[in-house]
């Protein structure tokens, strides 16, 4: 079922998403990855705030390519979600609502997001060009030193997304096998 969604993502709409729908999201979402992840985690325990705040926003994992002239972004494709498991859950509980990227997430993150009623989308590998025509602005906003890795501000137009885990902890990735072996 396809969905077009305003971010950062309300409650209602988090929760009303299934496993499997695909989604296309108009708003403000941000981008960040491991080395962003690990020193927001460690601000946490410092219990120093964080540069953005979780509450309802949706976190992309992804770090861009230099942009074209003319373009707010380079390529802008998904990186590999599993390396941010370490800390999604302490974010989720801060409020995150939902997360982009690809691959599998562990028990513990799935426990998360059914426990915040939060939503991890997947968006296409390997189309990071395509992905990015949906990005029509782009600012670093913390952690500049990082190059790529920084946390960026990103203004989306119908960015496509595939809802993976829902709130409810329906898992495409588990529900699509079972169903492909049916066959």
């Amino acid at each position: 079922m396809d969905q077009y969604i305003q971010v950062p993502l309300s409650n209602e709409d988090a929760e009303k998403l299934s496993a499997g729908d695909y989604v296309y999201l108009s708003g403000v979402i941000y981008t960040a990855r491991d080395a962003a992840h690990k020193r927001m985690y460690e601000a946490l325990g410092r219990g120093e705030s964080l540069p953005m705040d979780m509450d309802r926003n949706v976190i992309y994992y992804m770090g861009p390519s230099p942009a074209r002239q003319g373009r707010p972004i380079g390529s802008a494709g998904p990186t590999t979600s599993s390396r941010m498991d370490k800390y999604a859950p302490s974010l989720l509980d801060l409020g995150l609502k939902g997360m982009i990227g690809k691959g599998k997430r562990s028990e513990a993150v799935k426990d998360a997001i059914v426990r915040n009623k939060a939503v991890y989308f997947a968006a296409v590998g390997g189309a990071g060009a395509l992905l990015s025509k949906s990005i029509l602005s782009s600012e670093v906003i913390a952690y500049d030193d990082l190059g790529t890795e920084a946390i960026r501000r990103l203004e989306v137009k119908d960015f496509p997304v595939i809802v993976v885990i829902d709130s409810k902890g329906n898992n495409l990735y588990e529900t699509a096998i079972k169903e492909y072996c049916k066959e």
